[in-house]
């Protein structure tokens, strides 16, 4: 299977997921430009990010790690192997979030309205933040590149819902750092920069792992993908969505988004 995959599929792959992590750039000039950041919008984008990535790793994610896996250790152990993986994957990047602290957790909402609030304690604020984020989109970097490598549509999908979640993260580095500094171009840029981890992690990843590559590999990879995804899913995104104060809003956008990924599965 994965020694099949063509140049073309690896970059189109590593695109996706750079233009997914790179967003935080976007998130980054909806603050800078916007007096007033719009809630609404922010809690159905994030509702919608979770309803994709809950519906897309339940359904195809963990279901086609279990079918490799099954395919190549049988029916019991195969299944066994998924699940285990899958809570692998759940421990590894809640363990990961544990090892911030919550001043600077991106799954921690924080806000920067008082600008009477020392300059140098924003400042810093902002770069902690930047660094967290950088953290946590190492993980989902490889998620968003192996999702791709295995199914281009399903990649494309994952891309989306991790493009939209890393849109407030964008604009929780960009305010603090701007209120202290007062530069938009360093605001920006330093939020720009916590999104190239993201493609960093997928090139890390494939160099490291790509000697390993089998249907095995496969399998128990996509099903830690899956668990990494529901965690946070369930951690930082609908929280976050309720946080902003847009109930309605996020539960929407929850609906609006595993509706979507379910039918492009069945259409495509």
């Amino acid at each position: 299977m994965f020694e099949n995959i063509s140049s073309v599929q690896i970059l189109t792959a590593f695109g996706l997921t750079a233009l997914a992590g790179l967003s935080t750039g976007i998130g980054s000039t909806i603050a800078l430009i916007s007096k007033n950041l719009n809630n609404r919008f922010l809690s159905t984008s994030l509702g919608f990010s979770a309803g994709v990535m809950i519906y897309v790793s339940f359904v195809e994610i963990f279901a086609k790690a279990q079918q490799s896996l099954c395919f190549r250790l049988g029916e019991r152990t195969g299944l066994f192997y998924a699940v285990g993986s899958f809570f692998a994957g759940v421990v590894f990047i809640a363990v990961i979030d544990r090892m911030i602290p919550a001043a600077q957790n991106p799954h921690e909402i924080h806000h920067f309205k008082d600008k009477s609030t020392k300059a140098d304690s924003l400042h810093r604020t902002g770069i902690f933040i930047a660094l967290a984020i950088a953290i946590h989109n190492f993980p989902e970097g490889l998620a968003t590149f192996m999702s791709a490598l295995g199914d281009m549509k399903l990649g494309i999908m994952i891309a989306l819902a991790v493009a939209l979640h890393n849109i407030p993260e964008g604009i929780a580095v960009s305010v603090p750092i701007y209120y202290a500094t007062n530069n938009r171009k360093k605001a920006f840029v330093y939020s720009f920069l916590s999104g190239l981890a993201e493609p960093l992690g997928a090139l890390i990843g494939y160099f490291l792992l790509r000697p390993l590559f089998n249907e095995i590999t496969f399998g128990i990879l996509f099903a830690s993908v899956a668990g990494i995804m529901v965690f946070i899913s369930i951690d930082e995104l609908i929280p976050s969505a309720e946080e902003y104060g847009e109930h309605h809003c996020s539960i929407y956008g929850f609906v609006a988004g595993m509706a979507v990924i379910a039918l492009s599965l069945i259409i495509f």
